[in-house]
């Protein structure tokens, strides 16, 4: 006889985590008649046999499905159990449940003690047995996770971030943690957030000034002319050949005058308002001494270690100050950001291709069950297009025949709420038309107009485009915007003067060309938008934990 495999416990606890039970191939049948404690949330109670026992379906969010947890009267007040939302740690025996029961379980939990109960008040919780829309349950972020959806998507999100670590680990690349707050704007777009205490130490200031009103020109007057009488009792001390104590003690009194008089004249130079230099705000008074803004992309900061490290990505979130409010935008979000030393944009587009579909392999392995959730309750098509990315090689085609696509497609009847031309940034709806029904695949469009790129981007030598590339899949449109990077110190500071950048912010980043200068090249994925692509969803707001738009900023 095999020997019997002991049920898992959680390494930090005492509990045994619901997913090592049903996440086996037999659905835990394999574990009956083994004791084990649970912990989780319950989603749905009921009392049976006349309030005789109770059956409880638990979740703890290791996984999508519930554990089936029977308790009898004698154990517990089962009143206090079935409520949707009460949190219970039990000890029971795990057992399989009764031929013709209905249960689609292979195994259950026969309670022998309950070892701790968190009630909830009915009347007021928000998250019902019923199904609540997405919409509203943006209104409860605090208490969202514990739906089906949201606790599903979260893992799904886990996984991918574990994937995105995975797969640069494998590879070679070093993980580079770079800084929230910058004075560059990477984008060049100008919508950033702000990030400045003058405004705080403004309000604190005004405040001070009512309650103590700044000293007056006759304050400032009275302060010197305390300092002219100290002045003139040293000197008439030491021309009377005071003793050195008597002297010491005097010039000790005209210091003080001294520094009281320096305090009241900068005191009465204060005025209410922010702090101005002809005419501008003064951000040298400011926290960093100099105006500072959110990230709205890593990549730059990134490029200083690509140029010294070789290869190296950073993950962490972004911002960006865009009054939108359409289902595609957030204020914050979460970008990927690979930078490959001495690779040009052919290699760039290689790691790209490889990076995604490394990503849909290892959702379909590691997170099945979530996925099937999605495909049942989202969109049935969110698993096959996941197995159609992972094991299909993407299209590549220059953006110019991209348009002459576009143009064949509106010459045939085809319309686009969007003009198609060259020298137009693609639109979703373009972008996905030409992966969704002109190829039906993954594609990679490259070597765009300079016009509509940054001014990083390499400059191809036609001199009208530059080496850039877009990886855009199925439902989402772009998922994936990089380039060979400029690595001409004269092209680039062309680029940063036809844009109309001030060069100063920019004068290390130009030091990468003066010294030392590399081809390099990178990309950033979006990562809200791998989820949307993967899960299937509809709006941005609901990949995120906790979404920030214009007017929400929860918690």
């Amino acid at each position: 006889m095999a020997d019997e495999v002991t049920v898992q416990k959680a390494r930090f606890s005492d509990r045994v985590r619901i997913r090592s039970i049903l996440g086996r191939p037999d659905g835990g049948a394999g574990f009956a008649g083994q004791k084990v404690r649970i912990s989780g949330w319950v989603k749905t109670g009921r009392e049976q046999g006349k309030g005789a026992f109770a059956f409880l379906e638990v979740n703890d969010g290791s996984c999508p499905a519930n554990l089936q947890v029977m308790v009898d009267a004698s154990v517990s007040d089962l009143t206090k159990l079935v409520a949707t939302g009460t949190c219970v740690t039990v000890d029971g025996c795990l057992k399989i449940p009764p031929e013709g029961k209905g249960t689609k379980q292979k195994v259950e939990l026969s309670v022998v003690e309950v070892i701790d109960v968190g009630t909830v008040d009915t009347a007021t919780y928000p998250i019902p047995k019923t199904k609540l829309t997405l919409e509203r349950l943006r209104e409860f972020p605090h208490l969202r996770s514990r739906t089906n959806s949201i606790s599903a998507i979260a893992r799904i999100r886990h996984a991918l971030a574990i994937a995105t670590h995975t797969f640069f680990d494998e590879e070679g690349f070093l993980y580079i943690q770079t800084p929230i707050i910058t004075t560059s704007d990477c984008e060049g777009a100008g919508e950033m957030f702000q990030v400045t205490t003058l405004i705080s130490h403004t309000e604190k200031l005004e405040r001070d000034l009512i309650e103590n009103p700044p000293p007056t020109e006759a304050d400032v007057e009275a302060a010197r002319l305390i300092v002219k009488a100290r002045g003139e009792a040293v000197a008439h001390l030491k021309s009377a050949k005071a003793s050195k104590e008597t002297i010491t003690a005097s010039v000790a009194e005209l210091n003080e005058a001294k520094a009281s008089l320096s305090r009241t004249e900068e005191r009465s130079k204060l005025k209410p308002g922010l702090p101005k230099l002809d005419g501008k705000i003064d951000y040298t008074q400011d926290f960093f001494g100099r105006q500072a803004f959110l990230t709205v992309s890593g990549q730059l900061q990134v490029e200083t270690y690509a140029c010294g490290l070789s290869d190296v990505y950073t993950f962490g979130p972004t911002f960006r100050a865009e009054n939108s409010h359409t289902s595609r935008h957030l204020a914050e979000f979460w970008m990927v950001e690979p930078e490959l030393a001495f690779a040009d944009l052919e290699d760039d587009m290689n790691c790209a291709e490889a990076y995604v579909r490394y990503m849909c392999k290892w959702l379909l392995e590691k997170r099945y069950d979530d996925m099937e959730l999605m495909a049942k309750n989202f969109d049935k098509g969110c698993i096959d297009r996941l197995k159609l990315v992972a094991s299909t090689p993407f299209g590549r085609l220059t953006y110019t025949k991209a348009i002459e696509l576009l143009e064949e497609a509106v010459g045939k009847g085809k319309e686009f709420v969007n003009p198609v031309e060259w020298g137009i940034d693609l639109a979703s709806e373009h972008e996905r038309y030409l992966t969704e029904v002109v190829f039906q695949k993954p594609l990679i469009v490259y070597n765009y107009p300079k016009g509509i790129k940054a001014f990083y981007m390499r400059l191809n030598d036609d001199g009208k485009t530059v080496a850039a590339m877009d990886v855009l899949v199925p439902k989402v449109g772009e998922l994936i915007g990089g380039s060979q990077r400029e690595e001409r110190i004269d092209v680039i500071m062309e680029r940063i003067e036809e844009m109309g950048l001030p060069v100063e912010p920019y004068e290390w980043y130009l030091d990468l060309r003066r010294y030392g200068t590399a081809k390099h090249s990178g990309f950033g994925l979006g990562f809200e938008r791998m989820v949307l692509f993967a899960t299937g969803m509809d709006n941005i707001r609901d990949v995120i934990p906790f979404p920030r738009y214009p007017g929400r900023a929860d918690l």
